[in-house]
């Protein structure tokens, strides 16, 4: 691993435990370089009216228009951070069953035609921008995996996962502390959590890649 694209996704500061896991990972992985993307403090654009009319401007084949270049640069600025990674690590807070929406944001910037995805009548999407490694880092306040509805509900990771295989990621690692509400157990969790992400780090070393 040499590139390495973080994304994190909670507005918490130090109080964010998916951002100490965040940190645990890249301590034992050592990248090269690791481009830093707080999206809570430097928070994409909206994607509003210029970025949707350029959107479907490529879309038809069409030129962007002059009134709508300014958006589309910047919606191409943020997907060259993707492109120019081979990992990308993200954390992936619950927020009402589903993903923070500033991450939301971020997606929805870079998933752009003939950046993101292609698109063929016949044979439908295909993704861009394979050949990476992608990390999540979950966690829930309340939410674990095999709760009762009454707990909450997974539409966080499987929506997360569904679009980075939508954008041609293929190969998906996860960590999760669910939940982070205080419990008599929530100390040894959080230790198996860390080393799990520290397990990871230190398999993504680019001496541990470069001898699979």
């Amino acid at each position: 691993m040499s590139r390495l694209l973080f994304v994190h996704a909670s507005p918490r500061g130090p109080r964010s435990e998916s951002l100490a896991l965040a940190e645990t990972l890249l301590a034992a992985a050592a990248p090269e370089s690791v481009d830093r993307l707080d999206l809570f403090a430097t928070p994409p654009a909206p994607f509003a009216a210029d970025a949707v009319a350029a959107k479907m401007e490529v879309i038809s084949g069409a030129e962007v228009a002059p009134a709508h270049q300014d958006a589309w640069a910047a919606s191409l600025a943020l997907a060259d951070r993707v492109r120019a990674a081979d990992t990308l690590l993200f954390t992936v807070p619950m927020w009402n069953h589903g993903v923070p929406w500033i991450l939301k944001l971020f997606i929805d910037t870079i998933s752009q035609p003939g950046v993101a995805f292609g698109f063929d009548p016949e044979t439908g999407y295909s993704g861009l921008l394979g050949g990476r490694r992608a990390v999540a880092l979950y966690t829930s306040h309340v939410y674990s995996p095999g709760v009762p509805p009454a707990f909450g509900t997974d539409f966080h990771s499987t929506y997360f996962e569904d679009w980075l295989r939508f954008i041609g990621i293929q190969d998906i690692a996860t960590v999760r502390l669910q939940p982070t509400f205080p419990g008599a157990d929530f100390d040894q969790r959080r230790a198996q959590a860390h080393a799990e992400a520290a397990a990871l780090g230190a398999a993504l070393r680019p001496a541990a890649v470069g001898a699979r």
